[in-house]
Parts: C-alpha cells; structure tokens; sequence
C-alpha cells in the first residue's frame, strides 16, 4: 500500500517561521480556526487541514478512489487521519511541527505524538480526550448519517457546541451552515474513528509539551475529559475556559488564543526537550516506538539499582536528545544504525534493531541492501556475520506476517 494523498489544506504565516499543524473537529472545516488566525500567522507558519468529506478534502481521500493511494478497505481510523497529517507534512517538507487540535482534531494530535514522537514538537488538545464515549454511540451516528444525510445532526448541533447565548451569534450560524455542507459518507467515517479510539492507556508516551484546554460548559467532551488528559499526559497543563461549550476557540476566542499563545512560544523552535525530565518522557516515547512496548517494558523490568543511572541516561540522551532530532527520518536512522552495529560485531543490538528497522518501514530488500554496502565500506567478514542473525529475524517477520 503507497502513503495517503495529503488532504486539503491552506497556509498562512512566512514560510520561514516554526510550522504549526491545526487540526479541526468533527464537523467543521479548517475555517474553525479563523478567530485565531491572523495573531498566529503573525508569529508561526500555520498549516490548516480538513478532515475527509470537510471543506476542500473529498471523502475518498483514505480509500485512495482513482488514485490507487492510501487505505483500502475497513472503517476509517484516527490513525488514518493521522497518516493524513504526516503525508501532508512530509509533502511540505514539515520534520518536526507543533500541533494544536480540537476535538477529533485533537485525537490526531495525540495519537501522533504517542506514535510519531519525533515529528511533534509540542501539542495543544482543545475539547478533546482520550475516548469520546461509547461505541455504539458512533455507530448509530455513522448509520444515521448515511441514511438521512447531515439534517438530523445539524438540527441538534448547536446544543453540542455552544452555549444557548453564542448559538443564535454570526458566527455560530455560520460554523452550522458548515456541518450542513460536510458530505455525509466524510462525516461517517470520522464517527467510525471516533468509536475506535482509545488513548487512554498511552497517555504516558506522549512526551510533546502539552497544553490542555476545556470548555467549562462543554456537554461533548466536560471539564472531566480534560482532567483525564492532563493527569495522563507527563508534560501536559490544563486551562479550563469559562462561558464556553464545545468549540471553545469559536465562543471565547481571547482566552483560547492566549492559552494558545502562551504555551506555543515557551516551547522552544524548533522545539527539541531541554530539560533531563522532557527528554527522558520524549526518549520514552520515541523508544517504544522504536523498539516496541514488550522490549521496553522488559529492559525496565531487568533494570536494577546497579544499571538505573545508565538507563536512565540511554533514554534521555541516545532516545531523548538525539532520536528526537528532526534532521534524519525513521528509517533512515535505522539505516545508519544497522551500518554501525554491523561494523562493530554488535550481533545481539542488531537483531534488535533490524526488528526496529522493519517496524519503522525498511523492507527486507532494503535492509539487504544496507548489509551489501556495509561489506563494500565496513568489511566484508564483518557483514557476512551480520547476514545470519539477519535471516533469522526475516524469517520471523515472515511468519508474523
């Protein structure tokens, strides 16, 4: 399967500032952020996406319809929407971009900074949460929707998303006109994600600067959603927002850039963790992404009183420091990785880092060719030792698969 198309999406700000990637919610477009827009784009190069269905992004932009791209078959996931964002990253040449989200926009942004750690350089969640409720719940929606189309969720969206004295304002009329136009099989989808996701129990991988922010009246995701967020997430603050429901950024756009501000230009940019406990939350995340959670979770189990200094200096330098760099992609680190253990005799890390090495994307016919120029610029005893153990986890792929 190739990478998704990007989906639509709009710049604003110099081309040279930091990039920042924001994510709408469920039924609204990229227009949801235009009440932060102009003191943003003062100061970031923002980057603007619409969710499948919504705005300028056809519902067809994950099934790949004419263009033989992206997924296939089966429900959409958030992950999808995440492959989404990073395809319309990489397309804009974006390594490492802080992220802000609202609601389902928010899920992305968490689920990337647990999965892609070293491309979130900070992450803002606004009405958002870890699990968005039961499933069933979305898939009633999902069905409705399809059969009678956005009317009958329009009709009761105001509710949802606003307080009774903002849902008779411009500005909410014209966020509703914007559900009514989302096309419904895009709209459907995005329920078939949102009953799927649950976040809860990696809320802790997620090493990015984090700011919460909560509508205090908002019956969609409550205050309490929030509070889950923050008390999950290591490196994460919590603002709650007063006279606001659930796209807070809309009804109480002051309070919301403000948070917003305020917690983007502490990080640093491009942001990279400064501080021994960002970084060792960021090589945590980075690690089990690499090496997968049953590996991390052994070598702490093994750790000892004796071995916990170096550890803890592995996760916060060699994962931390230099793993979340922006300069080199995933695979062409495990690359580089593969090439120096090789040369070194390093048997027992490179079986651990060829399983890595497939896990970030790397086929087996590229790790081949990777062992081939090791022998022409390393030595060639020394890659045909590294042929076996590379066999041996081949043949293991092979049968997981």
């Amino acid at each position: 399967m190739t990478s998704p198309v990007p989906p639509y999406h709009r710049e604003d700000g110099p081309a040279d500032a930091p990039p920042l990637v924001l994510g709408p919610s469920l039924g609204t477009s990229l227009q949801v952020w235009e009440p932060q827009m102009a003191a943003l784009a003062r100061r970031f190069r923002v980057v603007r996406w619409d969710l499948p269905g919504h705005g300028g992004t056809p519902s067809d932009v994950l099934t790949g319809a004419g263009t033989g791209t992206g997924r296939t078959d089966g429900p959409c996931t958030v992950a999808d929407l995440g492959g989404l964002v990073l395809a319309l990253a990489d397309s804009l040449g974006l390594d490492r971009f802080a992220y802000a989200g609202i609601s389902l926009g928010g899920a992305v942004g968490a689920w990337l900074a647990v999965h892609h750690p070293e491309r979130i350089a900070s992450l803002a969640l606004l009405c958002s949460s870890a699990r968005f409720g039961e499933p069933a719940a979305w898939h009633e929606r999902a069905a409705l929707v399809r059969a009678q189309g956005l009317a009958p969720v329009a009709a009761t969206a105001a509710g949802r998303w606003f307080t009774p004295g903002f849902a008779r304002s411009p500005a909410a009329d014209g966020l509703l006109a914007g559900l009514r136009a989302v096309a419904p099989e895009g709209y459907a989808a995005c329920c078939d994600a949102l009953a799927t996701y649950d976040l809860r129990g990696a809320l802790d991988r997620i090493g990015a600067p984090t700011l919460v922010v909560a509508g205090r009246d908002d019956p969609a995701t409550p205050p309490a959603h929030a509070r889950e967020l923050a008390d999950g997430i290591p490196a994460a603050s919590l603002t709650e927002v007063a006279g606001a429901a659930h796209l807070a950024n809309a009804e109480q756009p002051v309070p919301v850039l403000a948070a917003l501000l305020g917690h983007l230009t502490a990080t640093p940019s491009p942001a990279h963790p400064t501080d021994d406990r960002a970084r060792h939350a960021a090589g945590t995340a980075v690690r089990r992404a690499v090496l997968g959670d049953d590996h991390v979770d052994r070598a702490a189990a093994r750790t000892t009183a004796f071995t916990a200094v170096f550890q803890s200096f592995l996760t916060r330098y060699a994962w931390g420091e230099i793993r979340t760099r922006p300069g080199l992609p995933r695979p062409t680190r495990s690359c580089v990785t593969i090439t120096a253990l090789v040369a070194r005799g390093h048997h027992d890390e490179l079986a651990l880092h060829l399983r890595a090495a497939l896990r970030n994307g790397l086929t087996p016919e590229d790790i081949r060719e990777v062992l081939l120029q090791s022998a022409v610029y390393c030595d060639v005893p020394a890659a045909n030792s590294a042929f076996a153990p590379a066999d041996r986890v081949l043949a293991e792929h092979r049968e997981e698969s």
